[in-house]
């Protein structure tokens, strides 16, 4: 017996297939897994530090993994073209963007991973809301049987 029914594609999913989204996406998952990363780096460079810096080091690199990790969550409805991810998704990226200059300006060398995690931040949320990306993401609509 054979099925009747075509494999559902990216478009009838809702999907928004444009390069532009699809590189935010890839680009997002890339950001997000390098902010855990860095994120682990920074909490063990406080062993590296003053005594007294021991603390907003250390809850600096846990804001840091916490925001990577909630951007991992949010770029699966990137991947469907949420609408409210893509929002939740410019929050979260404005606040790495915050943090990534916050660990730029504290540290005493220059920290080259954090100037590329910054600037590839700053091209997501560029590529997430300029008109070829932003025109795919659709209303939220509720699941069909």
């Amino acid at each position: 017996m054979t099925d009747d029914i075509p494999p559902r594609t990216a478009s009838a999913a809702g999907r928004p297939v444009t390069i532009a989204v699809t590189i935010a996406v890839v680009a997002v998952y890339v950001s997000a897994f390098a902010n855990v990363l860095l994120g682990i780096l920074i909490l063990l460079s406080r062993y590296q530090v003053a005594r007294a810096d021991v603390l907003p080091v250390s809850l600096l690199g846990a804001a840091v993994i916490l925001f990577g990790l909630l951007l991992v969550a949010v770029a699966s409805g990137l991947s469907r073209g949420s609408r409210l991810s893509r929002v939740l998704a410019t929050v979260y990226l404005s606040i790495l963007i915050a943090l990534n200059a916050a660990t730029i300006a504290t540290t005493d060398g220059w920290d080259w991973s954090t100037a590329v995690q910054l600037a590839v931040e700053v091209i997501v949320v560029v590529l997430l809301w300029a008109p070829p990306g932003s025109r795919r993401f659709t209303r939220d609509r509720p699941a069909t049987a």
